[in-house]
């Protein structure tokens, strides 16, 4: 059965009883000793006492069952409507108006106008970059909460100008060695430090590689689904090295946005697609989301209100990270998690530490890019920019070209036959990493290119995958730049719409459900994969990220682009697709907005925006190739970059564009 009807019946229903809605959230809690199980005689042998104990202990379980269920039917309908974006409740109106921000100072491009307006002002304030990130961040939480928050975690890159005496040959082309092979850059006139910040949500460390095993649901939804948060430690170790301004001017003005705000339209629409699942019946999501006098989700215009949240912004911004890691926001969360089946403990959060890594540095070409490394997609994103540099045609043959549109198919498959071999770094072995060390060589992609031909093989192993990894979903990704070029490109999530739909109503906070990016062992997949052992559970592992946040100079150093998108397992590819339009002739919010395919192994069908020429869809299904396409308006992936046309100077421009998919519109002052 559909779930539109129900969603449908469900917004137009009076508001449930004050009763009813009191009732706490009834997931699953984790299994229990069998030892401690009830093992008694048959009712008819107990006294009256215990035959009421039993019958209640019995309630109890058919009445958990029965919530086992729901939830396990709930999280089935909500995962194969994320897989099939074809459903037409993802059209849910006209995408925004394409919009190409323009300045000579800095930018912001995010995927809230509002948000990226905060990020402006604060370079206007004299803060810089990465100041303007961390507050765009915050707003994203407050506003799109839905794709974003401090119940989740991310990945940012920073790059830092510094003068060329203070940066050593070495760390000038730091990275080169493993992914430009025999390649090497002139020698930079501009300087900046190049910094990865991991700030990925961890497994609790009562996780373990079979705790999702003959529990489907608990993976999705629900306090099992919920990962230790990373967000705020990261935010707060990106102003430990580079803020400028003070800690709690960053966070004033989402503070603000969480006493009143309006609901925007990305909001409205995915309270259309998934609120009406919970948020009718549970007081701590309708007292933010369903209007009190009608009984319904609140529309596009109503008025926002989340006192709780922003009690705890206060709380973080006058002490930091150890107000939201320890203390009682990180106990009241715990028992919230806890309450609803999870196994987060407060000593999981006052563990969480971020991880600073070296970026990725490869070549698309006279350019230089610095992407994520693994557990991130930026290999598979060097890997897909590998192969197509050694098309000596694939620039000039331009975007229609059918022959240079398949090979980008081709190439797409092949990167992600390699990200089944991704995972944390710290918990692969040494072999492993040398298999992920080797994908974003040029070398790498050489041997690949000789397995390109003019049409599609049928054979999954002609591919290379080792496993089957899941898919995963959500995110939001914001590019900030400013005058003297420091730049970020940050990307962080919650995963799917609301996260884990376990909110904190002491603290306001709507944790993750980062677990579900995790593979559980079980059986071979239709097509003989089996899940990665790479990306079990294991405790305090960081689950595989198709994230690529990425900054690429030009090739005297000068900064070119910082750019990243949200969107799950679509994410790099559709970088990728934004650096060759550029190429292509295209402006930046042309490059953003012109429509993409997307091609991820499994299934084995290419997924086309709807505008794409006929004759190019065409000529793919010529090839070999099935071809289903979408819809424009319910978009691929989004993709929000700042770019700055030369160096910093007088007469430099800046411009900045946020992927209209997601209504998103930037700001250049």
């Amino acid at each position: 059965m559909s779930a539109a009807p129900q969603q449908q019946q469900q917004q137009q229903q009076p508001r449930r009883s004050a009763e009813r809605q009191a009732r706490p959230i009834s997931y699953p809690h984790p299994p229990q000793d069998q030892d401690a199980q009830e093992t008694s005689p048959l009712l008819a042998h107990r006294t009256a006492s215990e035959r009421d104990r039993f019958a209640s202990r019995l309630l109890k379980i058919l009445l958990a069952l029965a919530a086992f269920l729901l939830l396990l039917l709930i999280a089935i309908i909500i995962r194969q409507e994320l897989k099939d974006r074809r459903d037409p409740r993802w059209n849910t109106g006209r995408r925004g108006k394409p919009f190409l921000a323009q300045g000579t100072h800095g930018a912001v491009a995010s995927e809230n106008v509002i948000c990226s307006d905060i990020g402006v002002d604060i370079l206007k304030a004299k803060g810089n970059a990465v100041d303007a990130a961390i507050a765009s961040a915050f707003c994203i939480g407050t506003l799109n909460m839905f794709s974003s928050g401090i119940g989740g975690g991310g990945f940012m890159i920073v790059r830092d100008p510094q003068p060329c005496s203070l940066v050593s040959a070495e760390t000038q082309h730091e990275g080169e060695a493993s992914t430009l092979a025999h390649h090497r850059l002139p020698r930079r006139t501009h300087c900046a430090s190049h910094t990865v910040i991991d700030f990925r949500e961890t497994a609790p460390a009562a996780s373990n590689k079979t705790m999702y095993s003959g529990r489907p649901g608990t993976q999705l939804l629900g306090g099992l689904a919920v990962g230790v948060p990373g967000e705020v430690a990261g935010l707060w170790e990106a102003h430990r090295r580079w803020g400028s301004m003070k800690w709690e001017e960053l966070i004033q003005p989402s503070i603000k946005l969480a006493k009143r705000s309006i609901v925007g339209p990305q909001l409205a629409k995915k309270l259309k697609l998934v609120g009406g699942y919970f948020m009718l019946e549970y007081p701590e999501w309708s007292d933010i989301f369903v209007n009190p006098d009608t009984g319904i989700l609140k529309a596009e215009g109503e008025e926002i209100r989340r006192p709780a949240y922003a009690k705890t912004l206060e709380k973080i911004a006058k002490h930091g990270p150890k107000a939201f890691y320890e203390g009682d926001v990180a106990k009241t969360m715990v028992e919230k998690v806890q309450s609803t089946g999870g196994i987060l403990t407060e000593a999981d959060l006052a563990a969480y530490k971020v991880v600073v890594r070296h970026p990725l540095t490869g070549r698309w070409g006279d350019r230089i890019v610095h992407t994520t490394p693994n557990p991130t997609c930026g290999p598979t994103l060097l890997s897909l920019l590998n192969i197509a540099s050694l098309y000596p045609d694939w620039i000039s043959s331009g975007p229609e070209n059918a022959d240079t549109v398949h090979r980008f198919v081709e190439a797409s498959k092949f990167a992600f036959g390699q990200r089944t071999r991704l995972g944390d770094p710290a918990f692969l072995n040494s072999t492993a990493v040398q298999d992920v060390d080797r994908i974003p060589t040029t070398a790498e992609a050489a041997r690949i290119k000789t397995l390109i031909t003019n049409v599609t093989h049928e054979e999954l192993s002609y591919y290379d995958p080792l496993f089957d990894i899941g898919e995963d979903h959500g995110t939001q990704h914001l590019s900030t730049v400013d005058s003297a070029g420091q730049a970020v490109a940050l990307t962080s999530t919650v995963n799917i719409p609301f996260g884990s739909w376990v909110m904190d109503p002491a603290t306001g906070v709507i944790l993750n459900d980062e677990m579900d990016d995790t593979s559980t062992p079980n059986v071979p997949n239709a097509f003989g994969l089996r899940p990665s052992p790479f990306n079990y559970p294991e405790p305090g592992k960081r689950p595989l990220s198709s994230t690529a946040p990425t900054i690429v100079e030009h090739s005297d150093g000068s900064f070119f682009l910082a750019l990243g998108g949200s969107g799950g397992s679509r994410i790099f590819g559709s970088v990728a697709q934004v650096l060759l339009n550029l190429d292509w002739g295209y402006d930046l919010s042309q490059a953003i907005e012109r429509p993409r395919l997307h091609h991820q192994l499994l299934p084995a069908v290419v997924s086309a925006e709807s505008t794409i020429s006929d004759a190019i869809l065409e000529s793919l299904k010529s090839k070999g190739h099935n071809v289903t396409v979408f819809d424009i308006n319910m978009g691929m992936a989004e993709v929000q970059a700042v770019m700055r046309e030369q160096a910093p100077g007088r007469h430099a421009r800046v411009f900045a564009a946020s992927d209209s998919r997601k209504d998103g519109r930037a700001s250049a002052y």
